[in-house]
This record gives structure tokens, C-alpha cells and sequence, in this order.
């Protein structure tokens, strides 16, 4: 500003200069040179002052706007000044800028449910410019550490298991973060979660319908990851499907008690195979690929969970009963960044109604064991699911 009054000053006083010349030239005699310089010094500076005044007004109409501005006060450097540390370091959005930590209860690799979080985190990752998405795996431990940890990380944070109950108390000491839980919900509704559970009993009531039209034996087999009241939603429902397309058909169920060890999968897939079972439901996330190799092993059918598996054999997997963990994800965050953030401190539910739960037999190409009059019955089941015609039971 200084810059531009001087170089306006300067030009008027050039041309004053100009004319005062020119005046004294013609129309003034030598002696009242002095008398003149006098008066246009005078004149001069009155513009000076006038000039000053100005700058003045103008720097205080700026300085009132600042201070006009509460929301947003300067930056101060934190160490001109003791002030506290705040209650957590949850860095806020810059220009935009949204940090997602997904983190799950157990381990990458099962190519299903955590897999699955894990593809819908690494598309918004791609779709998203202003969107860093972080990972952390729990290990089936120390839930509410790594919880706090990924809330001290970013803006959002995604807890994709179950096993995250403490949710309820932890959410709260974060008012600035958004939170969303996968496959579970709070008891009471809290305004910071957003839980999203999934209509598995509808799907598995489809697998089930399917493993009993393909079983050459009558009997039908689900092995479980733990007997708790989710893995229980996929076999109630599974047990139900099997009974609609023949009350007659046996389901013989038992459990891993770990989602991690495939052996442990393989071994209580030869036992409901020895049972009879030659259709067998694997819910047990990792430790259902031993379900996949005893049955390529023994000669049955298996089916997938979660995500589409069939790829991983086609030749025993049928099916999958699809969850879309992955897309659930992804469409609840994109809402959330686009500044909808109505669905926080409820309980969404993600059913066939809404396309998140469903039936995959793999990509184009595969090897397909299910006739098409059965994939045509399916379609009408889940029609009839959707319209509220078959109720599906469920434990929840």
C-alpha cells in the first residue's frame, strides 16, 4: 500500500510542478517567486495529510474485518505460548482432507470379511483425492487400544468386527471423530456411530436352499467360526433354506473357535463329511479355506462366505452368500464426505432390499455346478425374502 501512495503522490506533485511553472513563466514577475513557493508548499502538504488519513481509514477498516472473524483466528505457533495439549490429537480435515482408519478385529488374508473392508477402504482410497485410508489389524486383541490409536489417527474410523463393544464408552471421548461399526450395533444409539449390521440369515437362507438342492445325500453341513449370536444369524437362516426346499434335509453344524487356523477348518469339514454332510457352508472368515481343500480333498461341494470365493476353487465352491462389507464401507464414508452425516447414531441395516446381501456364482467364465432352473428359484426366493412373502428368522 505504501508503495502505491507514494507513486500517486509523486505523480501529483510532478504535475503541479508543471503547471506552477508554466504560470510563473507567464503570468507571475521574479519577485513573487517566493510568495508562490510558500503557497504550493502549503498545498502540498495538506495532500500529505490528506494522503496519510487514508491509509489510516483504510487499515482500520481491515483490522475491524479481522476482527469481525472469531471462527477463525490467526495461527498461533504453540510454542510462543503455554497452552494445554488437547483431550486427543485428532487432526482435522484440511482443505477437504479426510483420514479413514479402518482397523479389524483380526488379520488380513481371510479373501472374505476383512478383505472385504479392506477393498472398500482401498476404492475410496482411488475414487478420492482428499481421502487417506490407513489399516490396522487387532489380531483378536487389544480391540480398545488399537480403537483409540486409529481414532488418535484420523477423522473417520471404521471397526470392522464384532468383537468392538466397547465402542459405546470409547466414541464418546471422541466427539470430532466419526465412527462406524461393521457386523454390530450399540444398545443405545450414540451420536458419533454409525452401526452397520448385515441381513446374513436372508442370504444364508439362500445358500441353504441351494446346498440342499444339490446334495445327493440329503444332509447338509455349516461350519462356524464361534457359536455366538452372529455366526448363529447365518446358520438359523442357512437351516431355514435347506428345510424350504425339503423339510427332510439334515443340517449338521459344529464350530472352529477360531477364525484364523484353516486346519482347524479342514478338520470339522471331514467330520460333518463323515457325518454325511456333502454340501458343506464354511462362516469361519480364514479358517474356512481348510473347508475348501477337504472338500477338494474328499469330493464334495463347499460354499463361500462374505465375498464372492468361488474363485479361489472353482471346482467345489458353488456359491457364495455375499456380504458386501466392502461396499457397505465405502458408500457410508462417501455420505459422510459429501457432508451427509444424517445416518450417525443409528443402525443401518444392509439387506437384500438395499442389494448389500445376495447370492455369487464367480466372474463370467467360471465353472458352474448350479443348474439354472435352481438359480431361477433363487431369484423368485429372494424376490419373495425382499417383499416380506418368506419371513427369514434370525437371532438378532
Amino acid at each position: 500500500m505504501r508503495r502505491g501512495a507514494g507513486s500517486m503522490r509523486g505523480g501529483a506533485k510532478n504535475k503541479v510542478e508543471k503547471e506552477r511553472r508554466s504560470y510563473y513563466n507567464d503570468k507571475v514577475p521574479e519577485k513573487g517567486n517566493i510568495q508562490e513557493d510558500n503557497e504550493m508548499k502549503k498545498f502540498f502538504a495538506m495532500m500529505l495529510a490528506v494522503l496519510l488519513l487514508v491509509g489510516c481509514f483504510a487499515a482500520c477498516t481491515k483490522n475491524n474485518g479481522q476482527q469481525g472473524d472469531a471462527e477463525t483466528p490467526e495461527p498461533v505457533d504453540p510454542g510462543t505460548q503455554n497452552t494445554p495439549e488437547p483431550a486427543q490429537n485428532t487432526p482435522a480435515p484440511e482443505s477437504g482432507a479426510v483420514t479413514v482408519v479402518i482397523v479389524v478385529a483380526g488379520q488380513f488374508g481371510d479373501r472374505s470379511f476383512y478383505d472385504s473392508s479392506k477393498e472398500g477402504g482401498d476404492r475410496l482410497a482411488k475414487d478420492y483425492e482428499n481421502v487417506t485410508v490407513k489399516y490396522i489389524e487387532c489380531n483378536n486383541e487389544n480391540h480398545d487400544v488399537q480403537m483409540r490409536n486409529a481414532a488418535d489417527m484420523g477423522n473417520i474410523v471404521v471397526c470392522v468386527g464384532w468383537e468392538f463393544y466397547d465402542i459405546e464408552t470409547i466414541a464418546p471421548e471422541y466427539p470430532d471423530v466419526d465412527f462406524i461399526w461393521i457386523d454390530n450395533a450399540t444398545e443405545a444409539p450414540v451420536d458419533n456411530v454409525l452401526n452397520i449390521t448385515y441381513a446374513q440369515n436372508e442370504g444364508s437362507f439362500l445358500a441353504g436352499y441351494i446346498a440342499a438342492a444339490m446334495s445327493k445325500t440329503g444332509v447338509v453341513g455349516a461350519v462356524g467360526g464361534e457359536d455366538n449370536m452372529t455366526i448363529n444369524d447365518f446358520i438359523v437362516g442357512f437351516k431355514q433354506g435347506a428345510a424350504y426346499f425339503n423339510e427332510a434335509t439334515k443340517v449338521e453344524v459344529n464350530y472352529t473357535n477360531t477364525y484364523d487356523d484353516p486346519a482347524k477348518g479342514k478338520d470339522c469339514a471331514k467330520v460333518l463329511h463323515d457325518r454325511g454332510a456333502d454340501v458343506i457352508f464354511q462362516i469361519a472368515s480364514k479358517a474356512g479355506d481348510g473347508v475348501f481343500e477337504a472338500a477338494q480333498e474328499g469330493g464334495f461341494y463347499a460354499i463361500g462366505v462374505d465375498s464372492d470365493q468361488k474363485y479361489i476353487n472353482d471346482a467345489v465352491i458353488i456359491c457364495s452368500m455375499k456380504k458386501e462389507v466392502g461396499n457397505s464401507i465405502y458408500d457410508a464414508i462417501a455420505e459422510i464426505v459429501s457432508g451427509d452425516n444424517s445416518k450417525l447414531g443409528t443402525t443401518w441395516v444392509a439387506d437384500m432390499s438395499n442389494g448389500y446381501v445376495g447370492i455369487g456364482y464367480g466372474e463370467e467364465g467360471s465353472t458352474q455346478q448350479v443348474p439354472d432352473d435352481v438359480k431361477a428359484q433363487v431369484e423368485q426366493l429372494q424376490a419373495k425374502i425382499v417383499s416380506g412373502e418368506i419371513k427369514v428368522d434370525t437371532t438378532r
